[in-house]
């Protein structure tokens, strides 16, 4: 099961036990998945379409207990995508139908015929507002595999819902954003740490678990390859370093010799031909006196700015010689 599909399943048994999160809930997934349909004469009955088992499970549990209402259920093969099925829940009453939307809020668009708040009265609780997001999660969201990146996100078929939901979002203090997609408006967060708290908002506590092991194990593995990259690179620029100062020294060997240098400096570039491996420190513990880094760097500064002198010198001669043929 994918790490978005574990999630639901966890959400899917969450009990909802306080009548007011479980009417919230309920109308999170009426605006997702609900709508009108013409009945008799002047009459619309209330349904609940989903391809989702676990949403239309709670559906008729919620019509059950808080409404204590029978609704009808059906389950047919999904013509459209030839996979799973499609769950109808219909409330046979119409008058329970009205009953249900006024306890949710909902009112039919005139245009579309699907179900929008009329206002946040039913969210007004914060634990109302978790109720919500969850059910429109469970209705028409999705988490990314942590492993590979993270993304949540709700899909919202009118851009009214998308901001009604992006606001219950921002009061827990987290920067959900709406993209269009297509026809629908898509509520998202990217960044790992709030999309940990978006699963703390919803409950769903061992995916929370799950998803924080997994960011430690990625951060870790994050940090060492920094360091590892840094220690690389410092090793890379000291072995170049070292390679360039013994050409320098080599250069002035040939030419001018150690004995035309100050004491200093000839030792300083003795030692480092002995040694060219060792680091600036330990190269000024080998000489005497002893000398800092700071020491053992500037005389091998001196060096190569010596040596970049006599390099101009052969190419200044060696461009006289080309004049004068």
């Amino acid at each position: 099961m994918s790490f978005s599909g574990t999630v639901k399943e966890e959400l899917s048994r969450h009990p909802g036990t306080a009548r007011h999160c479980q009417i919230a809930e309920l109308a999170a997934f009426l605006c997702a998945c609900g709508h009108l349909e013409p009945g008799k004469p002047g009459e619309k009955n209330l349904v609940i379409q989903t391809e989702n088992e676990s949403v239309a499970r709670k559906c008729f549990t919620i019509l059950q207990k808080v409404y204590n209402i029978e609704a009808k259920a059906t389950v047919r093969a999904n013509g459209r995508t030839k996979r799973g099925n499609v769950y109808q829940i219909r409330v046979g009453d119409p008058a329970d139908g009205e009953m249900i939307l006024q306890s949710t809020r909902l009112a039919a668009d005139e245009e579309t015929g699907s179900l929008v708040l009329q206002d946040l009265l039913v969210v007004q609780k914060e634990c109302c507002k978790r109720a919500y997001i969850r059910g429109a999660f469970l209705a028409s969201g999705s988490i990314s595999d942590p492993r590979k990146g993270y993304h949540f996100e709700i899909v919202c078929p009118e851009e009214r819902k998308a901001r009604q939901l992006k606001e219950m979002i921002h009061s827990f203090h987290i920067d959900a954003r709406i993209v269009t997609r297509k026809k629908s408006y898509v509520v998202y967060v990217k960044e790992g740490a709030q999309i940990v708290d978006m699963l703390a908002i919803m409950e769903a506590n061992v995916a929370l678990m799950d998803l924080e092991n997994i960011r430690i194990v990625k951060e870790m593995r994050n940090s060492v390859n920094r360091r590892v990259n840094c220690e690389t690179a410092n090793i890379n620029k000291t072995v170049n370093a070292a390679v360039k100062q013994m050409e320098d020294i080599a250069l002035i060997g040939r030419t001018v010799g150690f004995q035309s240098l100050s004491e200093g400096l000839a030792q300083t570039a003795e030692l480092r031909l002995q040694h060219p491996e060792a680091t600036l420190k330990e190269l000024g513990m080998m000489l005497n006196p002893q000398v800092g880094k700071s020491g053992v760097n500037h005389r091998l500064r001196k060096l190569s700015a010596l040596a970049d002198e006599l390099r101009e010198n052969e190419e200044d001669c060696y461009d006289k010689t080309v004049d004068h043929n």
